[in-house]
């Protein structure tokens, strides 16, 4: 059964690890990028992700112009929801983005250790926000 917009605005807004897919641009050679990442949404906003500022699947992104996310879980029903937009913004990450996408979902006493740890470790981020443009989405029922 297809899902309501405002249902599937709330699935999005929930905690999920989502598959992010973007083109390529290999000209047939390889199918999509397709990556699991934590992303922040709520409902009737943008989506955002962070990313490594010189990663493959930053520089793919800024050559689309577009990704989508897919989010799914298999209890207490089968239910997903897909978004495609376009890129609306690239800046610079900040600490405070960074511990705003920990906190969603790590437990909360876990959250500064992982942050501290993520901004020295891994290198210049980028946060990419997204407008979404196209929804799909289903909760199939219980199996």
């Amino acid at each position: 059964m297809a899902l309501s917009r405002e249902e599937r605005e709330g699935f999005l807004a929930e905690p999920h690890v989502a598959a992010l897919s973007v083109d390529a641009g290999e000209g047939g050679g390889r199918g999509p990028l397709s990556v699991p990442v934590w992303y922040q949404y709520a409902p009737g906003g943008d989506v955002w992700i962070m990313t490594g500022r010189d990663s493959r699947k930053a520089r793919l992104i800024e050559k689309a112009g577009r990704f989508s996310l897919l989010v799914d879980r298999l209890e207490p029903t089968i239910r997903y929801v897909s978004v495609e937009g376009t890129v609306e913004e690239v800046v610079p990450a900040t600490r405070e983005r960074l511990t705003e996408l920990a906190a969603r979902y790590l437990p909360a006493e876990k959250v500064a250790s992982y942050v501290e740890f993520a901004w020295k470790d891994h290198g210049p981020q980028v946060v990419i926000r997204m407008r979404p443009r196209r929804w799909v989405g289903a909760d199939i029922g219980s199996v």
